[in-house]
């Protein structure tokens, strides 16, 4: 996709992420994707069917991608965020997706539900939209008149030391070719991928469910259509092809738009869906009083998400306005929104951005913060059906080791609590 000029190529693609962002927030929304419901459909009544959806999402992207890396049709590796840096921040990865998954449980949802459910008239993701906005955007901004950031004043200086510095990039693809990484990411990526679309298509039930079928389709399938957008727009220039990066960061070599130059170079690479550091650029965006500058992939996809969703909820007559059920509620939704901004950035993702964009570029921090989602909400879920059984007689040390027992992270003669 070549343009004469950057300008017409910036329009193309925000106007086109929007449209696929449209499309998956109206499908999510009428299918109920819901990566903590799927959770939470384990957890509570062992129901499996939308894990299924989710992880048949992460094969339709994986295999996706595989082909397209193989075939030349579009590369993921000079991605943003980056997921197959050779720096391994895995200790970030671990805690963040650990505190994503607990704060999506407390907030009704992760950062795509938050959108599908603000499209759907909640008021109080609304608010939780916010507050995961301002966390986001201050962990990876400064504070006016300093150089601080939430980032670097609260985990900096203590957990990046914990990074692995590796040779080479992070995907198991590179970790286990060596050389031939190439070749490895796209038999690794299609053979995984493979393997996590057979599981889905197992169940009968699955098999039965037009919805589930359908939303891991369009949500992996709204993955690979992003990164094949934004890996194949460029713009040429006196014959020569250049990448919309590589027009920001040489802006005033190649062109005399001076005006028009977007704020930043790294939101212009290669990139596909995520939803807490949009908040947070959509935030900025929203406050710098609509500077055109400021506006990027991240905030068409997240306005996309929201604007498909509510046309759903009108066309099927489901919109409905909903705000905080008392103070609890209230105090919940704000502990979520905190827990899912600092787990988001840390974690470099959410249940979309980590758990299928990521890893479909085969990276194993993708796949680490994955595995601390689904182990936080998992846990946060029987901390909260054991706290709900058993009332007074089970203080939160109880339900937390004998949630841990039912996870199988301790053994069974440690429990404090019957298993419920």
């Amino acid at each position: 996709m070549l343009f004469e000029d950057f300008a017409s190529a910036q329009s193309a693609l925000l106007w086109s992420t929007f449209v696929i962002a449209l499309i998956m927030g109206a499908v999510v929304n009428k299918t109920n994707f819901c990566t903590m419901g799927a959770v939470s459909d384990i957890v509570n009544i062992g129901d499996n069917g939308r894990m299924r959806a989710w992880l048949f999402a992460v094969a339709v992207a994986m295999i996706g991608v595989a082909i397209f890396e193989a075939t030349g049709m579009a590369s993921v590796d000079a991605s943003f965020p980056p997921y197959r840096s050779s720096t391994l921040i895995w200790a970030e990865n671990l805690l963040g997706g650990i505190m994503f998954g607990v704060g999506m449980t407390f907030g009704s949802g992760c950062g795509n539900k938050t959108l599908v459910r603000i499209g759907g008239g909640n008021i109080k993701s609304v608010f939780v939209l916010l507050v995961i906005g301002v966390i986001a955007y201050f962990m990876v901004n400064p504070f006016p008149g300093t150089d601080i950031t939430l980032m670097s004043a609260l985990f900096y200086d203590w957990i990046r030391p914990l990074a692995i510095n590796l040779t080479g990039p992070q995907d198991l693809g590179s970790l286990i070719g060596g050389e031939n990484a190439a070749q490895m990411r796209t038999w690794l990526g299609l053979g995984l991928g493979l393997l996590l679309a057979i599981y889905a298509f197992r169940s009968t039930e699955f098999r039965k469910s037009f919805d589930n079928i359908l939303a891991g389709v369009v949500v992996g399938g709204a993955i690979l259509a992003a990164w094949y957008l934004t890996a194949n727009m460029a713009v040429t220039l006196d014959g020569e092809t250049h990448s919309l990066r590589a027009i920001v960061e040489n802006w005033s070599f190649v062109t005399d738009d001076a005006p028009g130059k977007p704020a930043a170079a790294a939101p212009w690479s290669t990139q596909s869906f995520t939803f807490i550091n949009p908040m947070g650029q959509t935030l900025g965006y929203t406050a710098s009083g609509f500077n055109y500058g400021l506006l990027t992939f991240g905030v068409m996809a997240l306005l996309g998400v929201i604007s498909g969703s509510f046309l759903w909820a009108v066309v099927s007559k489901g919109f409905r306005i909903e705000w905080f059920a008392n103070f609890k509620d209230f105090l919940m939704h704000l502990l979520g929104g905190v827990l899912m901004g600092f787990g988001g950035v840390l974690a470099v993702g959410c249940t979309i951005g980590q758990a299928v964009t990521g890893t479909s570029t085969l990276a194993v921090g993708s796949m680490i913060a994955f595995a601390g989602i689904v182990f936080g909400s998992a846990m946060t879920m029987k901390i909260q059906y054991y706290k709900l059984v058993y009332e007074e007689e089970a203080s939160f040390a109880k339900a937390l080791i004998s949630s841990l027992c039912d996870l199988r992270m301790l053994p069974n003669g440690l429990r404090k609590l019957d298993a419920v």
